[in-house]
């Protein structure tokens, strides 16, 4: 099966600001790995413009538009010959987009949401952009970032007649252990968000204060200016996809802090955990609904609710241990979240469709008196 498809995404060729990147790069990349052909297109804007770090992939085509009446006009043909047709959250003008692939696309389409509850947030005030509930059930697959019981919601409330989870991924090929000198006790890797502000505070800042002789590090776009860090907190404004191993390896802990949205709707596992654990670094995270459905607690990651936890695991946790959790955590990130078995599930959703309409075309078929093959 070498497919034929066409992804609409925020941006593959920047990551500044922009976590979507590294999903689409390890997903497309293990796609064309396995024979498919694919198109990513992708809105010209001028902040992901400045900051391109991959403009060019050698693994698929890339079409930039810097209006959305170029869509129709020079992408019509290639929506309407792709096998697969994709349309990613975040999106400008996604919904408009939207409407247009479940119009003219002949082949599979689906939504790829890496923003599930937001998206739902959205949905229930009316402000998701990108997409809206009547879209939803158009598409053949609703793709989601978030599993759970967020998918049947999704089915039942919004009508799709397939969501189904596709978690990130990590590359195997530049998520990995990398020589280095360990320089941070703690840290942490994320661009600022309001509603993990909290939090960072509690599990990096406070844990830093209080232990003044350690090292930690925060790296990441947007963080305010009039933000003042303790002086043991390093601050790096941007770490670019393949130097995240490396960052990785130079910390004994990293922490991963979970938007509010995620941790209601749970089952919404972030990139950053697969790459850290596939660095083989030990993870220290806040809880959430259904970790233990991604890492064993205790045995391939570590929960803190409080700054006390994280002292506890910084200053007490045996070595062994330490190293323990870690192989575990990467162990479990190769068997189940690389994005070659990402790559092989999007196979099995797409195949999934071709027959459910096979059935529905044979039935048909049946009810009318037709032969299939003249049905199909």
């Amino acid at each position: 099966m070498n497919l034929n498809i066409v992804v609409f995404g925020l941006s593959i060729t920047s990551s500044w600001g922009n976590g979507h990147a590294t999903t689409y790069r390890a997903l497309l990349k293990a796609l064309a790995q396995r024979g498919h052909r694919v198109t990513f297109l992708e809105r010209d804007v001028p902040w992901y413009r400045a900051h391109r770090d991959l403009p060019d992939p050698s693994y698929c085509r890339v079409d930039l538009y810097s209006e959305l009446k170029e869509v129709s006009s020079r992408f019509a043909k290639i929506v309407s010959d792709a096998d697969l047709v994709i349309l990613g959250s975040y999106v400008p003008d996604g919904a408009i987009i939207a409407d247009s692939i479940t119009t003219n696309a002949k082949g599979v389409t689906a939504f790829y949401d890496i923003d599930t509850p937001v998206t739902l947030a959205g949905l229930e005030c009316g402000k998701a952009e990108y997409i809206t509930a009547p879209l939803i059930p158009r598409f053949d697959l609703y793709l989601s970032f978030t599993g759970g019981p967020v998918l049947e919601v999704i089915e039942t409330a919004y009508g799709s007649p397939r969501a189904r989870p596709l978690y990130c991924s990590v590359d195997p090929d530049l998520h990995k252990p990398v020589p280095a000198t360990t320089k941070w006790r703690l840290g942490y890797l994320g661009t600022h968000s309001d509603d993990r502000e909290q939090k960072l505070e509690d599990l990096l800042v406070a844990p830093a204060k209080q232990l003044p002789q350690e090292q930690f590090v925060v790296a990441g776009s947007s963080y305010p200016e009039a933000t003042v860090w303790p002086g043991n907190v390093e601050r790096i404004e941007h770490v670019p996809p393949e130097a995240h191993s490396s960052f990785y390896c130079r910390q004994r802990y990293t922490l991963n802090i979970t938007r509010a949205n995620m941790v209601k709707a749970g089952f919404s596992p972030s990139v950053r955990l697969f790459e850290a654990a596939a660095a083989g670094v030990p993870i220290i995270t806040d809880r959430w609904a259904g970790i233990e459905s991604i890492f064993k607690p205790d045995e391939e990651i570590l929960i803190a609710d409080l700054s006390e936890h994280v002292v506890n695991i910084l200053t007490a946790l045996p070595e062994d241990r330490r190293r323990a959790i870690a192989a575990a955590a990467r162990k479990r990130v190769l068997a189940d979240h690389t994005a070659d078995r990402r790559a092989r599930q999007l196979e099995e959703y797409y195949q999934e469709v071709l027959t459910r309409n096979l059935v529905r075309v044979r039935n048909r078929a049946s009810r009318e008196g037709l032969r299939v093959d003249a049905a199909v």
